[in-house]
């Protein structure tokens, strides 16, 4: 199941003039950042280290710049972004889903990666303004990223603590975190004391000193402290 996906249009990494343009695309962004800023942030955290660093500097001002709505001039890290699709060449990136689990499609045989960097800010920047700073947040964590593109990378793009996050856990934390403690899943707003409750039920089934095996007992801990943090704080 494909979660979100962006067509990226650029010239070719040898052509003389250097450009970048959006070309079709589905970023969803609700909850804030959504399967959207996970895509952008992934894209960011692929192909940011390849970047030189001298531009990263200029990347993140552009950033701050996109989320607070200011005119860009352009062009930017070299390359001027535009509306004109006609004669560039196109890239697919694309996360989906695999029973619950996340995985990103990255195609970059054709581009350069401050192409792929930059569109991910621009559409970035694109995105509904109420749900903006969160999505560009995903891209300044994806820009920080040092690890491996996976589970954990896409729990630090979500802003999530537990060591491996879910697609359910993206497009419904609240929904998620129902499941995990053992709630209701009809009960959106459960007592806090429940949520304690269950929260500390939860922890002494998990620990290894009751019976759970050793070599999952670190990631359900995880899990149920973030459920129990999204319940409390949601």
């Amino acid at each position: 199941m494909i979660l979100a996906e962006i067509e990226i249009c650029h010239s070719r990494p040898i052509a003389p003039t250097r450009r970048v343009a959006i070309g079709r695309h589905r970023l969803p962004c609700d909850p804030a950042p959504g399967f959207g800023g996970i895509l952008l942030g992934a894209i960011c955290a692929r192909f940011g280290p390849e970047l030189d660093q001298d531009l990263h500097p200029d990347l993140m001002a552009l950033s701050h710049e996109l989320e607070w709505g200011r005119r860009i001039p352009q062009p930017r890290l070299r390359y001027r972004f535009q509306q004109d699709r006609v004669g560039l060449t196109r890239s697919w990136q694309r996360l989906h889903a695999d029973d619950g689990a996340m995985r990103v499609d990255f195609d970059s045989a054709k581009a350069a990666p401050a192409q792929l960097v930059l569109a991910a800010v621009y559409a970035a920047g694109d995105t509904p303004r109420s749900r903006r700073p969160l999505v560009m947040s995903a891209i300044r964590r994806g820009l920080a990223w040092s690890g491996d593109i996976g589970g954990e990378l896409f729990a630090h793009l979500s802003g999530r603590a537990a060591s491996a996050y879910s697609a359910e856990a993206v497009a419904d934390p609240v929904g998620w975190a129902l499941v995990v403690l053992g709630l209701e899943p009809r009960d959106r707003a459960p007592d806090r004391s429940v949520v304690q409750r269950r929260f500390r039920d939860a922890l002494r089934e998990a620990h290894p000193d009751h019976g759970a095996s050793d070599e999952t007992a670190a990631g359900r801990i995880a899990e149920i402290s973030e459920a129990r943090r999204i319940l409390l704080t949601g």
